[in-house]
């Protein structure tokens, strides 16, 4: 038989050890960002959720290379790919609003590739106003639903759904008979 009785001296060293990274990262975050996409099977379907990384078609609707994207923070995963037109949109426009806020510092001595290059480094003011962001970069929100309150007229309380959908159900199976019957007298 085996027993945890460390649990507590566990979570501890694992907590320890994430401030240290952080420490030692620092102002970059903890995270990458990652792409929103949708749970497989059409059961979870309908529900969003983090992936694992950014399409190769996503980065270039952003304007970004894969090489580059991996520099500053984005997941990229070359495997995945774009099934429809909105999820691309949705996930270029999230890299846009992710490059918007980025603060890029300058290399060590300025050299590097041309891409990174071409980025202008920001301002010696927004590098030392910078902070590191703790939890998940940029998550998922989801839109608030408004509902609409409709006034129950007096020819709604007369109705019974019930009895419109027997009646209907009743009318589909008296319908098949007489086009049987009606078949048999053509004969």
């Amino acid at each position: 038989m085996k027993v945890n009785l460390n649990q507590a001296m566990r979570k501890k060293t694992r907590r320890l050890k994430r401030a240290a990274k952080a420490a030692a990262i620092a102002p970059r975050p903890l995270q990458k960002l990652r792409p929103i996409v949708h749970c497989p099977t059409q059961k979870y379907s309908a529900k969003a959720r983090l992936g694992r990384g950014f399409t190769i078609e996503e980065l270039k609707e952003a304007g970004l290379s894969a090489r580059f994207a991996r520099t500053i923070g984005i997941a990229v995963d070359s495997r995945r790919s774009n099934r429809s037109v909105e999820s691309l949109n949705r996930n270029a426009e999230r890299l846009r609003e992710f490059k918007s806020k980025l603060i890029l510092f300058p290399k060590k001595g300025n050299g590097g590739d041309s891409e990174s290059s071409s980025w202008v480094d920001s301002s010696t003011e927004d590098c030392e106003n910078a902070t590191q962001h703790s939890g998940s970069l940029m998550p998922i929100t989801k839109p608030e639903k408004k509902i609409e309150i409709a006034v129950i007229t007096d020819e709604m309380k007369k109705t019974s759904a019930f009895t419109t959908m027997r009646v209907a159900r009743k009318e589909t199976t008296v319908d098949g008979h007489r086009m049987s019957v009606k078949n048999r007298k053509k004969d």
